[in-house]
């Protein structure tokens, strides 16, 4: 009870002192609802960090052509401010290519970085620096982010976009952007122990920990950060000078476990998250002059806190010890006593020969499994796919008042740019967009 008061006392002050916000920390846990929110809560025993902001507000996610948006449409909503077509980057569905808020930043002398768990090329951090007409151009994403040098401050997953085939890559115009990024004075690195190395005096830094993905939260190795590591590197590079800074975090994969409707998972990937947001919140705590807000760009799986009979058994998941995916990709169903042995092992359930014949029948196997152990522990899921349900937005700092309510998600970046200063003005980019 006293940090929730001292988190709304020192926003109410902070509020008042500051007539505009120098800083911000723009944290987006992708997929991530109300349902995984609470559901994570309930699992750890006590509020998330984000919890304990003093405003929270719900956000409209559709696209311009559906109801229910994908991570590009929501991304460049999220970014610039426009409504797009699923798939689309920073280009609108007429082909006019728009600015994002980075850019706009950059035009400001702002400092920028993207913190992600997933390529740097993926859909979210790609609304940030990235114009294309289709989210699937990651190698052509991968050029933009280094030829534009929007982005200062680099990290996550996805070398392979970088690099010629000959190299390991995926590239077929033999461009190696890596070498390319040196030479633009980023300073390149790929292991954990090399991140934490990297002087706090560094300009620019570019950190690709894996060919694509990180592994997930629940089973990364070694030599790959953990999110929360990522931020505070981050941090303390953007913040060296105490110039203006702008930093993008996404919790990348709790949208991909949700797709795969499995609990643990989800679990597992909001907790990585939002020790993310504790960090940047004790910094926003220590200065007074940044902006901290949370949302989500969409959800994913609507994911339902009771199947029935008006129970959740949250002791029962608290026994949960891996994803369905690492489960299916060690240990078949055909094999049905030692699947049985391994369900009971690592989620003291107990799978039926009804349950076994439902997964080695589907379709999807790993799916099945994850709606069978969501049944047994009163959890739904009503998709694997996203969903059309508001998200909610938890902000903190001088002007989060102004985050509270109903909001849409092109609004936040526009509210972003009226409190830092940066001009709503800024004109349309005219350059056609990449074919």
């Amino acid at each position: 009870m006293k940090r929730i008061f001292t988190l709304i006392l020192i926003s109410l002050l902070a509020a008042l002192v500051f007539s505009q916000v120098k800083n911000v920390i723009y944290l987006i846990g992708d997929g991530m609802g109300l349902s995984q929110i609470y559901l994570t809560s309930m699992l750890e025993g006590k509020p998330l960090s984000f919890m304990k902001t003093p405003y929270i507000g719900l956000v409209k996610t559709h696209s311009a052509n559906s109801w229910v948006t994908d991570s590009a449409a929501a991304g460049t909503a999220l970014a610039s401010g426009f409504k797009t077509n699923n798939g689309m980057i920073n280009v609108l569905p007429d082909g006019t290519v728009v600015p994002t808020i980075f850019e706009v930043a950059k035009a400001y002398g702002v400092r920028t970085g993207i913190v992600v768990t997933c390529r740097v090329t993926h859909a979210t951090p790609a609304a940030f620096y990235a114009h294309v007409k289709s989210r699937d151009e990651e190698n052509e994403i991968a050029k933009q982010l280094v030829e534009s040098e929007t982005v200062d401050v680099v990290m996550g997953g996805g070398w392979a976009n970088f690099l010629p085939k000959d190299l390991g890559g995926k590239r077929d115009d033999n461009l190696n952007l890596i070498e390319l990024a040196k030479k633009m004075g980023y300073t390149y690195v790929r292991t954990k122990e090399e991140l934490l190395k990297i002087p706090a005096n560094s300009d620019k830094v570019l950190a690709l920990f894996a060919p694509s993905h990180l592994d997930p939260a629940s089973s990364r190795r070694e030599e790959q950060p953990m999110l929360y590591e990522m931020v505070e590197k981050a941090l303390e590079i953007l913040s060296k000078d105490d110039e203006p800074f702008f930093l993008m975090v996404e919790g990348s994969q709790i949208d991909w476990e949700a797709h795969d409707n499995d609990i643990y998972g989800v679990w597992k990937e909001v907790v990585e998250f939002d020790k993310a947001v504790q960090v940047a919140l004790d910094f926003a705590l220590k200065r007074g002059d940044t902006l901290v807000i949370v949302t989500a760009d969409h959800e994913t799986g609507g994911l339902g806190l009771s199947s029935g009979d008006y129970r959740v058994d949250v002791d029962k998941i608290r026994n949960f010890k891996r994803t369905t995916d690492w489960i299916m990709a060690n240990y078949s169903p055909k094999d049905r006593e030692k699947f049985k042995e391994v369900v009971e092992e690592y989620f003291g359930l107990t799978l039926s020969d009804e349950d076994l014949d439902r997964i080695s029948t589907s379709k999807d196997p790993k799916i099945a499994l994850g709606r069978i152990l969501g049944e047994k522990v009163g959890v739904g899921w009503t998709t694997t796919t996203h969903s059309g349900i508001l998200v909610p937005i938890f902000a903190f700092g001088p002007g989060a008042e102004n985050f509270a309510g109903f909001l849409d998600n092109t609004e936040i970046p526009r509210i972003i740019m009226k409190l830092t200063g940066y001009s709503l003005q800024y004109p349309l980019l005219k350059e056609p967009a990449t074919k």
